[in-house]
């Protein structure tokens, strides 16, 4: 067990380097009680919302959903999160150490308008499974699973239970989230693990995601950072009108890019750079790395991400990190 974010969470469950193998090459099974809930209820909700994050809220069709920043008035990321169109309400998931200040956020801005938000992360959790296997694991568990887009949400019934089946908002990764409640999450667990999940913990997962170039935020993402420094084109929506720290987004828009930009590193020695180690070329500092990672891949490899002026961004462009030689790489890293 490990403290992953403020919550209680499996680090592993014996073996993460067959954890991590599943969830690239078959289907895991992981806890995601880490993430909460909001809902948002009242008729302003829609146009409400629309204008507090970067995303395009107003034209989303019933059950379906996409990442979002919340900006401060600066256009200073302060957290991010998905938001879904249930129809009568929104719901709201972001990671749970995020939620108060995007509790705060929202009620600072809810003046003369009709919305109303519910934390209801106490009545809702979720499990997830990921990989390229993970809907014939849904099937073989006894779930009905049609094809789902990215984001899209499915309300059934599996043998009594009412819960919600959710694919992940990223196109490229096969990820599925089932939201229920917390007493029925250990049965739809073991179901889901009778059908072919590998159980993941949190050790796996952040390989995972260094693998796939997905900043975190707290981590790779900061409340000082522009969002389109991050290079997470699919949290913006150019075209939606204003919202909370539009002025700033656009104006990088109009300008055409930001001076640095997300990245991926691979390191030649068998050294761990820290959050903030600077990345250096020709002497110069060009940026900092934010998360990294000895992965174990067939052969181990040191991976970490990070920031880098646009001028040495060029994927194969030599930099030192710490006492290393690295090579800016490409997102997701190809092994």
């Amino acid at each position: 067990m490990a403290n992953f974010d403020g919550t209680e969470t499996p680090a592993a469950f014996g073996d993460s380097v067959a954890e991590l193998q599943a969830l690239r090459g078959g289907c895991a099974v992981y806890d995601l009680s880490w993430r909460g809930f909001l809902i948002l209820t009242g008729a302003d909700r829609v146009r409400w919302l629309n204008g507090m994050i970067t995303n395009n809220i107003r034209d989303l069709e019933p059950n379906h959903g996409n990442y979002s920043f919340l900006l401060s008035a600066q256009g200073r990321i302060q957290a991010d999160l998905n938001a879904y169109n249930r129809g009568g309400y929104i719901m709201v998931t972001s990671e749970r150490a995020q939620l108060p200040r995007v509790r705060e956020s929202f009620d600072k801005y809810i003046i003369m308008d009709d919305v109303e938000v519910t934390d209801a992360t106490d009545k809702l959790t979720s499990l997830a499974v990921t990989g390229p296997t993970a809907h014939e694991v849904l099937m073989r568990a006894g779930f009905a699973l049609p094809s789902l887009a990215a984001g899209q949400v499915l309300d059934t019934e599996w043998q009594g239970i009412g819960l919600s089946l959710v694919r992940g908002v990223s196109e490229r990764i096969q990820t599925y989230e089932v939201w229920l409640t917390p007493d029925n999450a250990c049965r739809v667990w073991d179901a889901l693990v009778s059908g072919g999940a590998s159980p993941a913990g949190t050790e796996a997962l952040e390989w995972f995601r260094i693998l796939h170039g997905i900043p975190r935020y707290g981590v790779d993402i900061r409340d000082r950072d522009l969002p389109q420094e991050t290079a997470q084109d699919h949290a913006m929506h150019f075209s939606k009108g204003c919202y909370v720290g539009q002025e700033i987004v656009e104006r990088i828009h109009s300008r055409g890019n930001v001076h640095r930009t997300f990245a991926g590193f691979e390191l030649s020695i068998d050294e761990l750079p820290s959050p903030g180690t600077k990345v250096q070329r020709d002497g110069k500092g060009v940026g900092e790395i934010t998360s990294a990672s000895r992965i174990p891949l067939p052969q181990p490899r040191v991976l970490a991400l990070g920031y880098i002026r646009r001028e040495a961004a060029a994927h194969g462009t030599e930099v030192q990190i710490g006492n290393s030689t690295a090579r800016v790489a490409q997102l997701p890293f190809q092994f």
